[in-house]
């Protein structure tokens, strides 16, 4: 992948050509994925119940970012792709070089997942829901 300049505007031209190539590539081999865990497997005595239980996890898994992957390209078709859905920031290259389905800056998916409100990033302001309280009761 190119090292596009990292703007407010979001990723560079060559960066969102770059992450579109790389998310059709995911988009194809979790497809592939989800074939071959369709296809029927022969019996393999006592343990082929755990071995449906693992591929049924691993199908799930793979369905899971598939779709992810996909909202990701519908993202690209809109002009949303590259901006946190929280904050609205853009979400750095960097970030999108590793993760490039990602929704949210690291910001707020840590925020997210460690069940924080997000703030807002701007100086003075407070969290969107109120994170000291309820808006205005700072302190109490």
């Amino acid at each position: 992948m190119t090292g596009g300049p990292v703007t407010e505007a979001g990723p560079s031209p060559d960066d969102l050509a770059a992450l579109t190539a790389d998310l059709r590539e995911q988009r194809a081999f979790r497809l592939d994925q989800l074939k071959e865990y369709a296809r029927p497997t022969p019996p393999a005595g006592a343990d082929s119940g755990s071995r449906d239980e693992v591929r049924a996890q691993l199908a799930a898994s793979a369905r899971m970012v598939l779709s992810d992957v996909e909202a990701a390209l519908a993202r690209l078709e809109s002009g949303r792709y590259g901006r946190c859905e929280r904050c609205a920031r853009p979400v750095p290259v960097q970030r999108l070089r590793i993760v490039p389905q990602a929704r949210y800056c690291a910001r707020c998916q840590q925020a997210g997942e460690s069940g924080k409100p997000e703030r807002s990033g701007k100086p003075g302001e407070q969290g969107k829901s109120g994170e000291f309280g309820k808006p205005g009761e700072i302190g109490r």
